[in-house]
């Protein structure tokens, strides 16, 4: 939502500008420079990333308009969901996480979260992950191996987005340019006619160059930044999870698995030790 906020301030900023300037808004409207402009961005876009990219790199930008999911309440949450699973192992034993790791949409614990249900990566990160401890074959070391290349390879596969609207960003001013020489060699064939009709031409060229650089630094740069920093969020849940099962699969206790996964939070959305070990515990009882 505030990416679109900061999008539509930084246009209201210019415009209102020009317009104090005695700036005309017609001037602005050249068809012809947002066709070329336009056109040969996405053209761009669709030639470095494909079809598959593009469309994923555009639900990615949708998304931008829902709040972060990842809240402090998201991770309580998750807290708490681990911590029940992490009790009903030293309870029942790891045979005890199988019917909640197999079927997580069924299970009366991960049931109770919609919220980490809903996020289909995290379920199957610490999902296949569990299937792992379960098995007994896979040491903490190796399993800490293992998780650390599932997440790097999601990370590369969730960088795409944020690469490509940065690459269209960084072509836009070129492209600017490229409108601007087009309009200028039309100005050329009008040399010797009417003066005000070359200086309208001309303006129609410049055009091209000003939105190329108002896309560039004001769309595409800040959309980009948005989306990295929407990815991070993502990636340190994850790691969150990351560290409470390596913590589990040592063999730690279930509030010290957590705890390992609280640690990893950044503090502007991370409770407090006392509060997360009160929800945990609450949780655990009802």
């Amino acid at each position: 939502m505030f990416v679109i906020l900061g999008i539509v301030a930084v246009m209201g900023a210019v415009l209102v500008g020009y317009l104090m300037h005695g700036g005309n808004m017609a001037v602005l409207i050249q068809v012809n420079e947002i066709i070329i402009i336009g056109g040969a961005g996405f053209g761009s876009f669709l030639a470095a990333n494909g079809m598959k990219n593009v469309k994923a790199s555009l639900k990615v930008a949708t998304g931008l308009m829902k709040p972060d999911p990842y809240t402090k309440q998201a991770y309580l949450d998750l807290f708490k969901m681990m911590y029940q699973l992490f009790n009903v192992a030293r309870k029942e034993g790891l045979l005890g996480l199988e019917r909640h790791v197999e079927n997580p949409e069924k299970s009366d614990i991960i049931g109770r979260y919609p919220t980490f249900l809903g996020n289909h990566h995290a379920v199957n990160f610490f999902c296949d992950t569990m299937k792992v401890i379960l098995t007994g074959a896979v040491g903490p070391h190796d399993l800490a191996e293992m998780m650390e290349l599932d997440l790097e390879v999601a990370h590369t596969e969730s960088k795409v987005p944020v690469e490509a609207f940065q690459t269209v960003g960084d072509a836009m001013p070129g492209f600017g340019i490229v409108a601007a020489v087009l309009g200028v060699i039309i100005t050329m064939g009008k040399i010797g006619g009417n003066a005000s009709e070359i200086g309208e031409s001309v303006a129609a060229a410049l055009v091209g160059t000003f939105l190329g650089i108002l896309l560039a630094y004001g769309v595409f740069g800040p959309l980009s930044r948005a989306l990295e920093l929407r990815l991070k969020t993502e990636e340190q849940f994850l790691n969150c999870i990351r560290f409470a099962l390596f913590s589990f699969a040592r063999g730690e206790s279930p509030i010290t698995c957590v705890e390992f996964a609280r640690r990893n939070v950044e503090p502007s959305v991370r409770p407090g030790f006392a509060e997360m070990e009160k929800t945990v515990k609450e949780k655990a009882a009802a």
